[in-house]
């Protein structure tokens, strides 16, 4: 019998994160507590760029893009966001959206698999995603669970299992 097998990936729909994205800068534009303060959210590149004319107000922007980013099924764990820095007259607050898992991670998540998994499962680092192997289904299914148990600081998705 061949082995079974799925990827533990960290992938994240762009399409979904630019419709939260508008629809954030859309109810910034509307809100009564954002008007006359400079409030606006867009790309900048890659990243994401947030600016108010206080911190607060910059915090509040980030707190209404990652309720969208809620309702649209993009984990949090995704969006790295830094601190408001003042910049001239007005705060701006950068934030990034990450995909793919670093080659530690990819470590860590092995290592884990090893040590608490069934002995049968095989992992291995394949680029930016984790391979799982087994003979057995029901040892791929423990695996997950194990791997969705885990309090991890990326978001893991699981993909390709045949």
């Amino acid at each position: 019998m061949a082995d079974s097998s799925f990827d533990i990936v960290s992938k994240v729909d762009h399409q979904e994160v630019d419709n939260a994205l508008n629809q954030a800068a859309k109810e910034i534009s509307q809100r009564f507590d954002f008007k006359n303060v400079g409030a606006a959210i867009a790309w900048s590149g890659e990243k994401i760029e947030m600016k108010a004319n206080s911190e607060e107000r910059v915090k509040a922007i980030l707190d209404v893009f990652q309720n969208k980013l809620i309702k649209r099924g993009i984990s949090l764990k995704a969006l790295k966001a830094g601190d408001p820095q003042l910049s001239g007259k007005e705060y701006r607050l950068t934030g990034e959206i990450e995909a793919g898992i670093s080659q530690e991670n990819a470590k860590k998540i092995s290592k884990i698999i090893r040590d608490e998994g069934p002995k049968s499962v095989k992992a291995q680092i394949q680029g930016d995603e984790l391979r799982v192997s087994s003979k057995s289904r029901d040892d791929l299914q423990a695996v997950q669970a194990l791997v969705k148990d885990q309090d991890l600081d990326f978001a893991v998705q699981f993909d390709n299992y045949r």
